[in-house]
């Protein structure tokens, strides 16, 4: 994803990748808001559609399945499938299952996300395969198999700008060295980059140790779909044929080096579910604790983190994936302006400050789970206390809107309630919405009451910034808005704003526009 950020910013980017192939093993099974909308806004929300009803098909071939109606009490053919209506759910948190029944979906915080409200079954090896396809179109360089072993960063102060061929020598196995501008990490939570670069990374160590599999099983007539609670631990059966996860509450692996295998699987489900399950052949199989920590600062000179090599928690939500993303669409345009040399002092720290709360938000919300899923006693009678509440319209609009991501926003320059927050998806008179003017990754200025003293004060930012004069029928009041690459908010105008200390709508945008693009070209 950061590649495909990277060159749509004119930035020459290498990928270097250990793994000759994509890893199919199961990990993630759906996006957030932000991820879908992000991915929007590169066009890719066809291909996604495609995903999903894949991903929906394989979840009504289990409720279809022998096995699952034998779960739910033994019936079978169409009876037992018209007995079982499809549930409506909104997720979890941990293991509480949260009905879509309940949610108020008239809450502000849904609105605004146009087409890509209906995507999130989006499985993570999937989402791989089309980001790397994306990037070979885009023309980035990916060599598989190839593994960094070291670095060597040039004595030199000049670290806010950086020219492709200069920086950074990287050192890479069976392969000649190569030559950088800038180096990031996104090799994961045992990132080899964050380590030789001397990144600190605090946390707290792991107390759980998990499973989870695609498998052919046998004997699950006692199994019950969804996700179950149990006096040894937490299991979830479902909902992909074959699909099963346990959570121990009895420390992490002895050697988290050592393959797990369909022995130590098996083991652990009948332990968790107290039912005599074999275990057959295994297609995908992994295994998994709650170790939780973050780096402080997301860049060192040249070299930056990304992904889980920036931050780890257990994955209950599959947040992992949504924050990677988040991260690549924060940092691609910025390092792109860094290589390019046109951006503005700060813009690369701003990385960091904007994405690390973002981070340490997921690493606490992972943390509660984990304390809610605990089998001693005080812990299942909070777990009690908040069931209920999650059986609220309030409850569940709350748990839905954290685990969604609509939440999140950066805390930027601006009293305008939209800066800092993810752009509404506004539609356009000629039919077009605002996703459709991103796709090429630059900022957008929306001209929305035909104001030419705005758009002259773009005009020197003409190969950073697109400008468009257009009608939002939708959203009367706005009267101006400056979209980051990123699609967040960076200045907005309404028809009721008010002058910021005397200064015009054109000072304040001329403000923004240098703050996030540079100075304007003569």
């Amino acid at each position: 994803m950061l590649a495909c950020e990277l060159a749509l910013g004119g930035a020459r980017t290498l990928v270097v990748e250990r793994l000759a192939e994509v890893d199919e093993t199961i990990k993630a099974g759906a996006i957030n808001s932000p991820t879908a909308v992000a991915l929007y806004r590169r066009g890719l929300l066809p291909a996604l559609a495609e995903v999903q009803e894949a991903a929906m098909n394989r979840f009504r071939e289990f409720r279809e399945s022998y096995e699952f109606r034998k779960s739910r009490g033994g019936e079978s053919g169409a009876a037992a499938t018209s007995a079982v209506p499809p549930p409506r759910f909104a997720g979890h948190f941990a293991g509480i299952m949260l009905s879509a029944g309940l949610l108020d979906e008239s809450d502000p915080a849904f609105a605004d996300l146009g087409p890509a409200d209906g995507i999130g079954l989006i499985p993570q090896a999937t989402l791989e395969r089309l980001l790397g396809e994306r990037a070979r179109e885009l023309g980035v360089e990916v060599r598989r198999q190839v593994e960094l072993t070291g670095f060597d960063t040039d004595d030199t102060d000049d670290t806010d700008k950086g020219d492709d061929g200069s920086g950074i020598t990287v050192r890479l196995a069976g392969a000649p060295d190569v030559r950088a501008g800038w180096l990031v990490g996104c090799d994961g939570g045992r990132s080899t980059v964050r380590k030789l670069a001397g990144f600190d990374f605090p946390g707290t160590a792991p107390e759980i140790t998990g499973y989870q599999a695609i498998a052919d099983l046998t004997g699950v007539e006692g199994l019950r779909g969804g996700w179950n609670t149990t006096e040894s631990g937490t299991y979830a059966y479902g909902p992909m044929p074959g699909r099963i996860l346990t959570v121990e509450f009895d420390g992490p692996p002895a050697d988290r080096e050592t393959p797990v295998t369909t022995e130590e699987l098996q083991a652990s489900v009948r332990r968790v579910t107290g039912v005599d399950v074999t275990v057959g052949e295994v297609r995908s199989l992994t295994r998994f604790t709650d170790n939780c920590r973050q780096a402080s600062t997301y860049r060192a000179g040249r070299v930056l983190l990304a992904g889980d090599a920036a931050h780890v928690h257990s994955p209950f939500g599959g947040q992992g994936l949504n924050l990677g993303v988040g991260d690549a669409m924060n940092l691609g345009w910025k390092l792109a302006a860094a290589v390019r040399g046109d951006a503005p002092e700060g813009l690369l720290d701003s990385y960091t400050r904007e994405r690390h709360p973002i981070g340490a938000w997921v690493l606490e919300w992972t943390r509660a789970q984990i304390a809610l899923m605990r089998t001693e006693s005080h812990a299942r009678a909070l777990r009690e206390v908040v069931t209920g509440m999650a059986g609220t319209v309030d409850g569940t609009t709350y748990l839905v809107k954290k685990i969604s991501g609509v939440w999140q926003h950066y805390d930027l320059p601006g009293d305008h309630p939209l800066v800092g927050r993810s752009a509404p998806d506004l539609e356009f008179a000629d039919g077009t919405r605002l996703a459709d003017h991103l796709h090429g990754g630059r900022a957008l200025l929306l001209d929305l009451a035909d104001d030419p003293k705005l758009r002259a004060r773009a005009e020197g930012h003409g190969d950073r910034v697109d400008v468009r004069t257009t009608v939002a029928a939708g959203r009367p009041e706005l009267t101006a808005l400056l979209v980051r690459p990123d699609g967040y908010v960076a200045w907005a105008a309404t028809t009721d704003s008010t002058q910021d200390m005397g200064k015009s709508p054109e000072d304040t945008l001329e403000a923004a526009l240098e703050r996030w693009f540079g100075a304007p070209v003569s």
